[in-house]
Parts: structure tokens; sequence; C-alpha cells
């Protein structure tokens, strides 16, 4: 079903995975796409228009959720925010004549913030895991009580 590749997508941990669901998903598009099409009569009514437009949603879909994973951080964006992180720090560490644990503060609070950045910015690994939760709800909705 359908619904199910999508949800595969996002649980899928490895690219290795990634591969045959994106290759499964665009058979079922295909086949979904030329099921509504063979529906259609030549003489379009609304309710068949809407159900072009909904297929074309759906579709739609599915290509801006591939866009949104393949979107990264650039490197000469990370490697502004390290140079950032490191003049900050040295900027501190230059105007803090004497020893203390606050010192510790700003790189731990500047690492934290790095580290959830570079987690978000790799949507199939890491701590921060995005869950399908409106797919899954509608293959709940979808299956036979």
């Amino acid at each position: 079903m359908y619904v199910d590749e999508r949800i595969a997508f996002y649980h899928a941990r490895k690219e290795g995975e990634v591969g045959p669901i994106n290759a499964d998903t665009a058979k079922l598009q295909a086949e979904l796409w030329s099921a509504v099409v063979r529906a259609v009569t030549p003489q379009r009514t609304a309710v068949e228009a809407l159900v072009i437009s909904g297929m074309n949603d759906v579709l739609n879909s599915q290509g801006y959720t591939q866009a949104a994973w393949w979107n990264r951080i650039p490197v000469a964006a990370w490697g502004l925010m390290g140079l950032i992180a490191v003049s900050c720090n040295l900027l501190f560490g230059y105007g803090e004549r004497r020893t203390s644990a606050l010192a510790l503060v700003l790189p731990l609070i500047v690492s934290i913030s790095f580290f959830l950045i570079a987690d978000i910015d790799s949507p199939r690994t890491g701590v921060i895991l995005v869950s399908p939760q409106n797919l899954i709800a509608l293959s709940q909705t979808m299956k036979p009580h």
C-alpha cells in the first residue's frame, strides 16, 4: 500500500534501504496516476477535477518531502558557524582573566547548539528522529477492523 511505503521511507535508517523504497513508491505513484487518468472522462466534471487535483497533491507532497531530506546545511555555513564559535570563545577567554567554572558555560552552550543543528541536519540518524504520525494514523484508519 502507498501509505506503508511512505511510512517506510521515514523509518529507513540506512541510505541503502531508501533506494528500494523510492523505487516501490515511484511504481505505486505511476499506478495511482494511471488509475486516476483512466477514470477521467473527456468532459471532466467538478468531482473528477477534484480527484485529479488531490492525486497531484499526494504526488507533490512526496516530492517536497524528498527535497527537504536532500537539502542540507552547506559546508560554507558550517565553516562560518565554526569560525563564529571559535571567535566568541577566544574573545570570552581573553576577557576572562581568572579561571572559573563559568568559563566552561559558553563553550558548552555552543557545542550543544552545534550538536542539535547537526542532529536536525541528519534526519535518518541521531537523537532527534522524525516520525510520520499523520501517515501512521491514516494507515490505521484504512485497515479493516
